[in-house]
Order: C-alpha cells, then sequence, then structure tokens
C-alpha cells in the first residue's frame, strides 16, 4: 500500500526515514508482526526457522501489511532476555532474505544497538524499541546513523517486572508526558521528530483497564502531532474483556482495530493482517460510502 498523498489535513501526521514519506490518520496502515523466537506468547516456535518465517513474512504482505515487524527477543511478561548473538542470529537471515523480496519497509523489534545497526545495515528501515531507546544507550545514535525510522513506545519497568502490580495516578497523562520527554531528549540527540511514531505500549506495565483507558483515548495521545501506533493484537487484556481463550479471540482485535481506525490511529501493529485488513476495508466502505 503506497503512502496517501500530501494534503492539508490537520489530522494527518507526516512520518519520514531514508527516502519514505507516509501521511497518516487518514485510515490506519497495518504492521504484521513477524516472532523469529521460541517463546513468544501467542505464536513462539512458529517461524523460529528462517526460511518459515520469510514464508510468513511474505503470507502477511500478501494479505495487506504495510510494514513488516521481525523480532528475535520475546517481550511477553516475564520473558528470559536473549544474548546479542542470539538475537542477531535469529533475525538478521530474516532481514537479509527478505530485503531482496518485499520492497514494503521492514522493521526491527529490538532493544539492542547493535542488533539495530546489523539489521539496518542489511536491509531494515524501522526499529521499534519497546523501551523508547533507554534500555541502551548506543541506540539513539545507531538509529539516528542509520536514517531509521522509530517506533518510540512507552514501558513501566522491564519485560521481567512490568506486570508487577503496575501504577499510575494519571494513566495516559503519565504515559503522554513520558513520550513528549522522549521526543525532546530525541530531538536534542539530533533525530527529527519526523522520525518517530509513539506507541504508548499496551500490556507493558498496564493492567486490562489501564489498556482500555489508552485504547479510549488515541485523539489525547495524538495531539503532540506524532503518529500514533498501537499493538494490541493477542495481548492478555482481551481475554478479560471477551472472557475468552486466545485461540477464540480473533473478534476482539477485529472490534479494537475498528475502535481505533474511528480515532485515526496511524499505525496497527497486529499478527492476524487478513482478518483486520479485510474489517479496516468494510469500515472504511461504509464510512465513506456516498449515496
Amino acid at each position: 500500500m503506497n503512502p496517501l498523498n500530501s494534503n492539508t489535513d490537520s489530522s494527518l501526521r507526516l512520518w519520514k526515514f531514508g527516502k519514505r514519506e507516509y501521511q497518516l490518520g487518514k485510515h490506519p496502515l497495518i504492521m504484521g508482526i513477524v516472532n523469529v523466537t521460541p517463546d513468544s506468547f501467542s505464536d513462539g516456535g512458529q517461524f523460529l526457522q528462517t526460511q518459515a518465517a520469510v514464508e510468513h513474512a511474505l503470507q502477511l504482505v500478501e494479505e495487506g501489511a504495510d510494514f513488516l515487524d521481525i523480532g528475535g527477543e520475546s517481550t511477553r511478561p516475564g520473558a528470559t532476555p536473549v544474548s546479542t548473538e542470539d538475537e542477531i542470529s535469529r533475525v538478521l537471515p530474516v532481514v537479509e532474505a527478505l530485503s531482496g523480496k518485499t520492497t514494503i519497509p521492514i522493521s526491527i523489534d529490538t532493544t539492542k544497538a547493535e542488533v539495530a545497526r546489523a539489521c539496518l545495515s542489511a536491509g531494515a528501515e524501522i526499529i521499534n524499541d519497546i523501551s523508547g531507546l533507554t534500555f541502551d544507550e548506543q541506540m539513539p545514535e545507531a538509529c539516528r546513523a542509520g536514517d531509521a525510522g522509530i517506533v518510540c513506545m512507552h514501558i513501566k519497568g522491564t519485560p521481567q517486572t512490568m506486570q508487577d502490580n503496575p501504577h499510575y495516578n494519571h494513566c495516559v497523562r503519565e504515559i503522554d508526558e513520558w513520550l513528549q520527554a522522549r521526543l525532546k531528549t530525541l530531538n536534542e540527540q539530533g533525530i527529527d521528530s519526523t522520525r518517530l511514531v509513539l506507541d504508548p505500549g499496551i500490556g507493558f506495565g498496564k493492567t486490562a483497564e489501564h489498556n482500555l483507558e489508552i485504547l479510549s483515548s488515541i485523539e489525547q495521545l495524538r495531539k503532540s502531532g506524532r503518529p500514533v501506533l498501537i499493538g494490541h493484537s493477542r495481548k492478555r487484556f482481551l481475554k478479560k474483556v471477551l472472557n475468552r481463550e486466545m485461540e477464540e479471540r480473533l473478534a476482539g482485535p477485529i472490534g479494537v482495530a475498528i475502535a481505533l481506525a474511528e480515532q485515526q490511529t496511524d499505525i496497527i501493529r497486529v499478527h492476524d493482517v487478513a482478518a483486520i485488513q479485510d474489517a479496516l476495508l468494510a469500515w472504511k466502505t461504509v464510512r465513506e460510502w456516498q449515496v
């Protein structure tokens, strides 16, 4: 899917990196998830082998993904950290293979500067960092030097501690203030704000109630002028909302995606690309139909 044409709609948000330029906000774009891990929450081990991961990624492109997000380290609650070497060995061959097979941007889900550098050199264009570029002090420079697009996410704690009774006095306000502070700091480090997308971090140091508060407050998060990405796909809070097991919860992510589209969410990061794209196409067609 090509970037939207430039226009003067104040609701749109510019995202620029490398030679890419997107005007986001009219309709959500889709980031498809490829977990090259043995222990991710919903699909651990399914795409651990390079060929399986590449085939799955290309299938997501066929289904309508606008971006591919490749991850080599599980960030589920309580996940065991992996070494830099192991993470590179998982994701680098996938990036190298995909960079010659698809023209859509490849994102790397990592908090490690060394992983980012290796993958950007191999053809990746986006770094999706769950720590907001805070876990590795070299990450801002790696992203700046690589002219990368950046997804800057909020997390409370680490994957090992984040769900230990997370507390906020004013959830959305505190997350928004943290993200704005990161924007300012990264700008001071030479990263133009047009290269950044903000992610409030659904499930990363949040209760189900916090997640629902965030999901209903996209307008507030977009007031900074930066695009907003939401990754709600297959998250545990949906089990509480729907009272269903994981394999029975596809309708939940679809319903949330429609609610996000109504709030002009810029990018939605999901596992089930085909189903979400179909739902968004139906929503868009009805919304724009003129009698």
